[in-house]
């Protein structure tokens, strides 16, 4: 029955006085409500995998709703298609661009130099990518470079600009991924670009050779030999399906379009583990194999660890994927290249897909290895620079898995202090054991928004 207006006001008025006289006793019956913020998740280029939700295994549906970054150039249909016909299998696309630039340039900088000297080679990597005759195709380019023309490589992963005076891209594009469904979203993935074209080398290389009839003689070393250091097993494991599809297939059309030095291009494969002594035994095995350009390592960690016996052996070390920053300043003698741009790009992009969400307290986890921490310190720098203080920003690391045998990590600490700390974002920086985390922090009843 409703009450008239009269008696009504009456009731409320009451209620509000009782309301007062009960609060101002101090009554504590009633609980706090505790309840913690939902949290996003937000993931980078080591876990925003189609193969990542496998890692959590009957718990995939928690990265529903995680965004990240990723280095990611808009790849044609055609060139998705003929990575397929290398690997029918193959769910993702991340860096197998830049694993299939990475062999061209080689090939392309051994038949400039006219030898497979390492030493040769290196001098001429980076003036592949700029101040020559454009060409998009090996088969084009290897013409230009047999007739003794300088090119400019432009590839599917190097299509604005070429490479700095050190040898890394002085562009780069950035994917904004989605997880929905267990899987990356491809309808909401984004682009953007990074980075100055303005950095590009303006140096000379020097003067190519011109090949003379259809191969050169024994003299210039040939065949050209390339060793795989990718990362077949280990938690980096999930990334290797499309490094290695983009260098097989760079393999294959340059030696389609004729080879290196008149000689078909030799391909050793090599796993890095995601551990530094298996990806040790396999550069010391690339060296007695006289392997001249070795294609890896897949972690920014493990390059630094190999590269001071690359250098010593007088190799080259090229790697697809390597992102730390710190690399760009590594005393390689002239021996170390990549075609995956620094994180110095990245954790610009990745600060501002967090900021359009509007967080208020931020967790950054990371690998307590040189890709995890020099990332994880570029977004707090780049938070900061947004007005996000230290004092909504907590940093916390962890010890990565030795190997692929190593025990999982424990990370129920982890999740514990961050429940406590009570952010509304959480940014993940890691490989495949970083799901371990994930899973941790739905234990911790950290509720994860979708």
């Amino acid at each position: 029955m409703l009450a008239t207006r009269g008696p009504r006001a009456a009731i409320l008025a009451a209620g509000a006085a009782f309301l007062l006289a009960t609060s101002a006793c101090g009554t504590t019956d009633k609980p706090e409500d505790t309840a913690a913020p939902q949290v996003r998740l937000y993931g980078t280029d080591g876990n925003m995998l189609n193969s990542f939700p496998g890692e959590l295994k009957d718990r995939g549906n928690l990265v529903d709703g995680m965004k990240g970054t990723t280095p990611l150039t808009p790849l044609t249909e055609d060139f998705k298609e003929r990575l397929r016909a290398v690997d029918p299998d193959l769910k993702d696309f991340l860096y197998a661009a830049e694993a299939y630039d990475a062999v061209v340039i080689s090939a392309l900088a051994a038949q400039l130099a006219g030898s497979t000297d390492p030493a040769a080679i290196a001098r001429q990597i980076v003036g592949v990518t700029t101040n020559g005759q454009r060409c998009t195709e090996p088969k084009a380019c290897l013409a230009l470079a047999r007739a003794g023309q300088d090119v400019e490589y432009r590839g599917p992963s190097l299509s604005r600009a070429g490479f700095t005076d050190v040898g890394e891209p002085a562009t780069a594009s950035y994917a904004t991924m989605h997880f929905d469904n267990q899987k990356i979203n491809d309808a909401k993935t984004e682009f953007v670009g990074a980075g100055d074209e303005s950095g590009a080398s303006t140096k000379l290389p020097p003067k190519p050779k011109k090949q003379q009839g259809g191969r050169t003689d024994r003299g210039d070393g040939s065949p050209l030999i390339l060793g795989g250091l990718l990362p077949k097993t280990g938690d980096l494991a999930l990334a290797n399906p499309p490094l290695a599809a983009g260098a097989a297939l760079a393999v294959r059309e340059v030696n389609a379009a004729g080879g290196v030095l008149g000689e078909p291009m030799v391909w050793i494969d090599g796993d890095d583990g995601t551990s530094v002594a298996v990806a040790k035994a396999t550069v010391a095995s690339h060296i007695r194999e006289k392997v001249h350009v070795i294609i890896g390592a897949g972690a920014s960690g493990i390059s630094a660890a190999v590269l001071p016996d690359v250098v010593a052996a007088g190799r080259i070390l090229f790697s697809p994927s390597n992102t730390d920053s710190g690399l760009t300043r590594a005393d390689d003698k002239g021996l170390y290249f990549r075609t995956a741009p620094p994180d110095s790009l990245q954790g610009r992009a990745l600060a501002d897909v967090m900021l359009r969400d509007g967080p208020d307290r931020i967790v950054v986890v990371a690998r307590k290895d040189s890709y995890g921490e020099g990332l994880q310190e570029t977004v707090r720098a780049e938070l900061e620079r947004a007005g996000i203080g230290a004092d909504r920003v907590k940093l916390l690391t962890y010890e990565p898995p030795e190997d692929a045998q190593a025990a999982p990590v424990d990370f129920t600490g982890l999740a514990r202090e961050i429940k406590a700390y009570g952010p509304e974002a959480v940014l993940v920086i890691g490989f495949a054991e970083s799901a371990g985390l994930i899973t941790a922090l739905d234990e911790a009843g950290v509720p994860i928004r979708h």
